[in-house]
């Protein structure tokens, strides 16, 4: 090495209270790259690694260790190229600089064979991933294991006209698919967040399910909404169709939607079905509380929507018949939600009534 990575760097590196030895870690590892001795990176992001992996490759000579409460950062060297480990709960970012592309890649290689520690799957659960824009390592995508029950143990949490267009909805196959928008849209605590998670188990053997965490900025963060198109496929041998899921989109959505949230639209709409969609085999699922009324008729036009499927409260006889009483059931009905408060004895001695809206409709 011509140079440790303090004195290789091109600045001075000012550090008061407020920066941690992380922090000092990750500026040093810099040194190298920014004064051009070693010009080639490498890096990647591991969601789960497994117990006891060092994520340090043979002949590593450890340079600098710091441990916050949830953070570690360990900078280490060989023989032309340094190697920064920033780890999380059970999750690391490993990046190589080295002195050419070949030997930080070979570097990343050895570090990161056979870390990657992968959960055995539950029967009862599907692997979701779920997008966030982080602010140390911009778009990002993270997996989760999700309990989902099967559509036959949910299907009396819906109103009949909702469960008829969901028995159709759940035995999609890439053969049936025209429209590319899935929509949902209801009162709040109807069970459509329930209807998502078993949507995705009955679809994992040919879909990746990935919910965006914050949709508000997807659509107005173009290099964002790319990094999503594009996407991160799980290593499938066949190509997977993908469903993004963006909740409570209400604002997006709305006929009368001001400028900026115009915009977001028209680039929802373009994922869907315009070119930014072409070739790729993306499916876009919106969730809302908006009547259907309210939605922008772009949104809601036929040949658009793979499903657009109103779920409504129960009926007061379905209600009566999943609470087995009728005791705390207004006239009207009630909301999933209402009925697992009654049951759990936390519900008020009456259920509001609530409007029943149009029936469900489904397009296939």
């Amino acid at each position: 090495m011509t140079a440790t990575p303090e004195h290789a760097l091109p600045i001075r590196l000012n550090v008061d209270d407020s920066d941690s030895p992380s922090d000092v870690v990750d500026a040093l590892f810099l040194g190298r790259f920014a004064a051009g001795e070693q010009p080639f990176s490498h890096s990647s992001t591991i969601d789960r690694v497994k117990p006891g992996a060092t994520l340090l490759p043979p002949g590593a000579r450890v340079l600098r260790a710091a441990r916050d409460d949830d953070r570690s950062a360990t900078l280490a060297e060989g023989d032309g190229w340094t190697l920064l480990v920033s780890r999380w709960n059970r999750g690391a970012d490993i990046t190589v600089t080295a002195v050419s592309s070949e030997l930080a890649e070979h570097v990343h290689r050895q570090a990161t064979d056979g870390v990657r520690d992968e959960p055995e799957p539950q029967p009862d659960n599907v692997t979701m991933g779920f997008w966030y824009v982080s602010p140390r390592r911009g778009p990002h995508r993270t997996t989760r294991q999700i309990s989902a029950g099967t559509w036959d143990e949910i299907r009396p949490n819906y109103t009949a006209p909702v469960a008829q267009a969901m028995d159709r909805l759940m035995k999609v196959t890439p053969d049936d698919i025209a429209g590319r928008l899935l929509l949902l849209h209801g009162p709040p605590g109807t069970g459509k967040t329930s209807a998502l998670r078993t949507l995705a188990r009955s679809w994992r053997d040919w879909c990746q399910v990935d919910c965006v965490l914050d949709p508000e900025r997807l659509f107005n963060d173009v290099g964002y909404l790319m990094d999503i198109a594009i996407g991160e496929d799980e290593g499938t041998a066949r190509e997977r169709w993908r469903l993004l899921l963006l909740e409570d989109c209400d604002e997006l959505i709305r006929g009368e939607a001001r400028h900026a949230a115009g915009q977001a639209l028209s680039r929802l709409l373009n994922l869907t079905d315009g070119l930014l969609g072409q070739g790729r085999n993306v499916l876009v699922g919106v969730t809302t509380n908006e009547d259907l009324e309210r939605l922008h008729p772009a949104v809601v036009r036929p040949g658009r929507c793979l499903a657009r499927i109103e779920v409504g409260p129960l009926t007061r006889e379905e209600a009566v018949s999943w609470l087995g009483t009728e005791q705390g059931v207004g006239r009207e009905g009630a909301t999933l939600a209402e009925l697992y408060a009654l049951r759990r004895g936390t519900a008020p001695a009456s259920v509001p009534s609530q409007h029943q809206g149009a029936d469900a409709g489904l397009y296939l």
